[in-house]
């Protein structure tokens, strides 16, 4: 394929502009219809069985068919999306100083499901996950990551494990999250989406408690800003990470550690601009802020973990 040209389309079309048929769609990717269709009922290109018939996004398609080619048009793009983190988004806007205008890497937490959700939908590269303790993360994450599609499409790979908590306003001296959550302390809860809601509830239910039993007076959609809420005082507490209660020079109440993890497409794992991410996450400069973040340990970085 030569950059800049653009992609070739049938000539003569009886859909509409948006969706192609299978013959129109074979003739675009120069297939059999044969082969057409056993590509997407593996779901391993882009379409969508309507009234008995399958039918084929073109948008989609060129795009699925510039992702084939290492070169193409968008391996100089990298889109972060899923769970929040900071030595991520440090080491994200770190390489993205270095490349300047060379490639774009971009950093966009929401949380761990919807995040899921955007690299289904291809309107991101990779997502963040961290779903429950580390001793069952491996499990976790590849059951989740198995309901995008056939395991063979996605690949994970790990980035560190991390201490999971609850952030405390500054002064706040608790014995344990019992007492959080029995007495009248004001929390900043995360969405049902996000890792850290599911760990805590994970922690409460451990002590038969629940998020019912915390007095909720805000809900925060990203880790920064739940941490800004309990450093302004408009929450006393909130569930986050050892190294987010650092960043806002927040206590912290530890409750255990998790894995984080990168979800993204197979095709992806050797093209340069992540291979760069990986490297920029391990280099001194990264250790270094991992260290003074605290609640870090990146002994697994770069590790390829099984999805089946």
């Amino acid at each position: 394929m030569t950059a800049g040209k653009p992609l070739p389309v049938p000539a003569a079309s009886t859909s509409s502009e948006l969706c192609l048929t299978a013959r129109e769609a074979a003739a675009l990717l120069h297939l059999n219809e044969k082969k057409l269709y056993a590509l997407a009922n593996s779901r391993e290109l882009p379409a969508a069985r309507v009234g008995g018939k399958w039918l084929f996004p073109r948008a989609l398609l060129e795009e699925w068919l510039l992702e084939q080619a290492h070169g193409g048009a968008l391996t100089d793009r990298l889109v972060i999306t899923g769970g929040d983190d900071p030595l991520l988004a440090n080491t994200v806007a770190a390489l993205a100083a270095t490349l300047g205008g060379e490639a774009l890497i971009a950093y966009s937490p929401s949380d761990t499901l919807t995040g899921l959700a955007l690299l289904a939908r291809r309107r991101a590269n990779a997502c963040v996950l961290h779903w429950g303790g580390a001793e069952h993360s491996a499990q976790q994450h590849a059951t989740l990551l198995r309901g995008l599609g056939p395991h063979r499409q996605w690949a994970l790979v790990r980035l560190a494990l991390r201490e999971q908590g609850v952030m405390l306003r500054r002064g706040l001296e608790v014995d344990g999250i019992g007492t959080l959550a029995a007495y009248d302390y004001r929390w900043a809860m995360r969405p049902a989406g996000a890792g850290s809601a599911h760990f805590l509830d994970s922690a409460l239910a451990s002590r038969g408690l629940a998020a019912t039993d915390c007095s909720v007076v805000a809900e925060a959609h990203g880790a920064r800003e739940a941490a800004a809420l309990v450093a302004r005082e408009d929450a006393d507490c909130a569930p986050g990470t050892r190294a987010a209660a650092a960043e806002f020079g927040l206590g912290f109440l530890a409750l255990g550690w998790e894995a984080l993890d990168l979800a993204l497409p197979r095709e992806i794992l050797f093209r340069r601009l992540f291979q760069d991410l990986l490297a920029a996450h391990g280099d001194l400069r990264s250790q270094t802020l991992a260290r003074r973040l605290g609640g870090y340990d990146l002994a697994p970085l770069g590790r390829v973990i099984g999805t089946d």
